[in-house]
């Protein structure tokens, strides 16, 4: 899905809190020259749609800025809420037009079952659902999708072990698990306790 904002340059004297009861949200753009920033402002409603459709660190966003004039596509690096509200208060984008690589964050899509599963009535834990990688603007993948059909119970795999699609690297620690295949569970089974039966009007004598 393709996703596009128009955005107005702000002054930056202008003050956030009126400019969120006018239905405006502050916003920045970065990384579009240098390390140079330009202070935003987005409609409310299109910030909203924005945030319920995009990935933080993930999805491409076509932005445009008519007064610069600039358009490019840059990430959404970072949505700030209201503590308890859960409103919008600042967005931030990041220009990927001018660069040779991108850190994003994707989420992993693990196939197959695992034989483990299958044949040994184990339970699959998933340790890691997302990876922090590196790679060119033009091959960000959507998802990272990781075979563990042949997992027996008792084996696992380690971000080592991944096969990259091309121009991709991983950031995260290579050494983390990212899923096992856990042995079944095993209830144990209560032994009744015994019960002694006395003769009725009788007493059991006490220990000495």
């Amino acid at each position: 899905m393709e996703l596009s904002i128009e955005c107005q340059k702000r002054d930056t004297s202008a003050n956030p809190r009126a400019l969120r009861r006018e239905g405006q949200i502050p916003a920045v753009l970065y990384g579009h020259d240098g390390d140079a920033s330009v202070s935003l402002v987005v409609e409310q409603r299109e910030a909203e749609r924005l945030v319920r459709y995009a990935d933080v660190n993930n999805t491409l966003i076509n932005v445009s800025v008519p007064e610069m004039p600039w358009n490019g596509q840059a990430l959404l690096r970072e949505v700030q809420t209201h503590p308890w509200k859960g409103k919008i208060y600042h967005l931030s984008f990041f220009s990927i037009s001018s660069q040779s690589s991108v850190d994003v964050v994707v989420g992993i899509n693990y196939t197959g079952t695992a034989r483990g599963v299958k044949d040994e009535g184990g339970t699959l834990d998933i340790m890691v659902s997302e990876l922090a990688i590196r790679c060119a603007p033009d091959v960000i993948p959507e998802s990272l999708d990781i075979d563990v059909s042949h997992l027996a119970v008792g084996e696992n795999l380690h971000i080592s072990n991944l096969k990259l699609p091309a121009g991709v690297e991983v950031i995260s620690e290579t050494d983390k698990t990212l899923v096992n295949v856990a042995a079944p569970r095993t209830v144990a089974s209560e032994e009744p306790t015994p019960t002694v039966a006395t003769p009725l009007g009788k007493e059991i004598p006490k220990a000495e």
